[in-house]
């Protein structure tokens, strides 16, 4: 086991609340700290993930998949997030981590997942299924840190029925956390996720490694459906959620609530401000990888399918709260007509 309580601390509090633990994916382009504050002012999970960092950039500034920012944490947020690390290179994974330990972090989880077709070319993500030797031996190098070490896979690289082997090749090597997203990578998100295989997971980890905490990911769309997820499968530890957030930003809400347009859009201009303050700090992300998350705030069902239409037109932020100040003042107008 690792040296640091993190993720104990984590699943010891869950537990005490009569819950599983939540933690929000690692997603590219996505779960950097200019979002990561946005969920926590809408309602945080236990922990985050960061986006993807390939281990080698984080000691060899040179490579072709730099840092940038993907490790900046501002002073605003509560905790570091767990990095979430990718590649297939021991060496690069020892040195990674003890870079990551000296900055302050607590955790590092291992990209054994990505379905990618450049993270896969680079033998990252999901070709460590294909090669369990490698996933075995980075494991082992990034244990060396004395961090907490998690995996994130998938069920197999073609077939569900890989993960009787894969899983427990790396429940053997007792990471401190197993996220397994319930496909595989050839499905990608395409088909709904094996909820069947659930219990043997269960099963498996009993067996091999006991004081693995067992995590799943996959079609799971917020705190309600994670519970109750959880109590369905009782040994079953935490609850992951990816693409939930862009459904519903509040998907970690305890009490669920209902959010108006006008709240909706107050979490934009949040991400508007944080993005340009990271802006000043780093040259990336640009300007249209914005875009992706204008469909979370300007919502069809709440009749703001033309708001958003016109914002992916926008060409900097400054025009995204112009268009915002005029169609607020409309909504104001037309409220008082």
């Amino acid at each position: 086991m690792t040296a640091t309580p993190f993720w104990s601390q984590i699943a010891a509090q869950a537990k005490a609340d009569g819950r599983p633990f939540f933690t929000m994916a690692p997603m590219e382009a996505v779960s950097n700290t200019v979002f990561r504050q946005v969920i926590s002012h809408a309602a945080a999970p236990d922990t985050f993930f960061s986006e993807f960092v390939y281990a080698k950039s984080i000691t060899n500034p040179n490579t072709k998949f730099p840092v940038h920012g993907r490790l900046y944490v501002a002073a605003a947020e509560s905790q570091k997030p767990v990095v979430q690390l990718w590649g297939n290179e021991a060496a690069d994974f020892a040195s990674a981590t003890a870079e990551l330990r000296d900055r302050g972090f607590e955790a590092v989880d291992i990209n054994m997942g990505c379905p990618d077709g450049t993270v896969i070319k680079n033998h990252g993500g999901s070709d460590l299924i294909r090669n369990p030797q490698w996933a075995e031996d980075v494991i082992a190098a990034a244990k060396a840190s004395g961090l907490a070490v998690s995996a994130k896979t998938r069920l197999g690289y073609s077939k569900v029925a890989e993960y009787h082997d894969w899983i427990a090749t790396l429940l053997s090597q007792h990471v401190a956390v197993l996220t397994v997203h319930l496909r595989t990578k050839q499905e990608m998100s395409k088909v709904p996720a094996h909820f069947e295989v659930i219990d043997d997971l269960i099963k498996m980890r009993d067996a091999i490694a006991p004081e693995t905490l067992l995590q799943i990911n996959g079609d799971v769309a917020d705190y309600q459906a994670g519970v109750a997820l959880a109590k369905a499968h009782p040994g079953l530890d935490g609850i992951m959620i990816g693409r939930g957030v862009f459904a519903n930003p509040f998907a970690f809400e305890a009490q669920p609530q209902s959010h108006d347009l006008h709240e909706l859009l107050g979490l934009l201009n949040m991400q508007l401000d944080l993005f340009d303050d990271f802006a000043t700090r780093y040259d990336v992300p640009r300007f249209p990888s914005l875009k992706r998350f204008f469909k979370i705030y300007a919502r069809p069902e709440l009749g703001a399918t033309d708001l958003r239409n016109t914002m992916m037109d926008a060409k900097s932020t400054d025009d995204v709260r112009k268009i915002l100040a005029a169609y607020q003042a409309q909504m104001r107008l037309t409220s008082h007509s």
